[in-house]
């Protein structure tokens, strides 16, 4: 009976944390689409902050608990589920090619973001401007990121109507109706209700999420730490594995992908600076000798799957599996060691 309560906490506040963040990235797309915002930047920043609202808010409240160990447990343990566990299902699904665009940027970026956060937090402390460099690198990549979208479909526009007028007119009037349609899917008054509803559902599941963790761990004798890279970890990965999922049985490749490994950046700098900026913490030691390799071999693997031999470079349903059993045993390692 004294496990019941937390475990029901925890999975009631997963439940309402994914159909929160859901509510909330719906409603913030239709107001930004009253306003005449791009698709385009509705995308990478509505709709990417969306899928990583979970770790945001857990992390955020498990700063000002006082809670270290669910900050940096919730991070990292997104970061490896989102590649070995997540990556690995999907693969397991319907294979997924990897394509080189993302190897020669994304990639690249995540692996030296892995790099710069373990530099930062090398003395076992995360301080204010420690938080501060990491939220100045994001938005920079996030910038870079949109001035090159905006660059390519410019010049993509410009193609289409060079090559033929007629049919880019056709494509843009298609295109317009589509937008008008999901404009008033939502009225405005009922996405700026959704807004708030959503960020409020975020914060109280987010508050049942850690407080239900945090009694489990407190009851098994385990440490926060690896609640936050396990439990709290996967919980706040499911908006990440549903999106993935569906995208690979629709063979749209490139975004199952591209949000596993987008989601990624923006829990190792955005997540982790911002609960930094709220209350400096302590890192234990043991997150740089276990769960940062762990982050690191597993982006390896991702990165090396495009080198297989083949046409298409993809990551087989073997890869996934392997991708899987890589995420069960690293668990099982945490609860049976309790390294943490």
């Amino acid at each position: 009976m004294e496990l019941l309560s937390p475990v029901l906490l925890v999975v009631v506040g997963i439940v309402i944390l994914v159909w929160g963040a859901d509510k909330f990235v719906t409603a913030s797309s239709a107001f930004a689409k009253h306003f005449n915002v791009p698709s385009l930047l509705v995308g990478m920043i509505i709709v990417g902050f969306g899928t990583s609202a979970p770790e945001f808010i857990v992390s955020a409240m498990g700063a000002l608990n006082g809670q270290p160990g669910i900050c940096i447990g919730n991070a990292f343990g997104s970061n490896i589920a989102n590649i070995a566990l997540i990556l690995g299902v999907t693969a397991m699904i319907s294979p997924v090619s990897v394509n080189w665009s993302i190897l020669k940027f994304e990639l690249p970026v995540l692996t030296l973001a892995t790099v710069f956060v373990a530099f930062l937090i090398r003395d076992g402390n995360l301080s204010r401007l420690d938080a501060l460099l990491m939220l100045i690198v994001f938005f920079a990549i996030i910038g870079y990121q949109i001035k090159t979208a905006l660059k390519e479909k410019k010049l993509a526009d410009e193609a289409v109507k060079t090559d033929d007028a007629s049919l880019a007119s056709e494509h843009t009037e298609s295109e317009e109706g589509e937008t008008s349609q999901s404009q008033v899917e939502m009225s405005l008054g009922k996405s700026v209700f959704w807004i708030f509803a959503g960020l409020l559902l975020l914060m109280v599941s987010a508050r049942m999420l850690v407080s239900g963790a945090t009694d489990i761990a407190k009851i098994f004798g385990i440490s926060d730490l690896v609640i936050g890279l396990t439990v709290v970890a996967l919980g706040t990965s499911l908006p990440e594995l549903a999106s993935s999922v569906v995208a690979a049985r629709k063979k749209e490749d490139d975004i199952a992908v591209g949000n596993i490994v987008g989601s990624s950046i923006f829990n190792l700098l955005a997540v982790v600076g911002f609960a930094g900026m709220i209350a400096p913490f302590k890192a234990e030691k043991i997150v740089l000798t276990r769960d940062v390799p762990a982050m690191l071999i597993v982006t390896l693997a991702l990165f090396l799957s495009y080198f297989t031999k083949g046409e298409q470079k993809r990551i087989s349903r073997l890869g996934g599996s392997l991708l899987l059993l890589s995420y069960i045993a690293y668990t099982v390692y945490l609860f049976v060691g309790k390294a943490g």
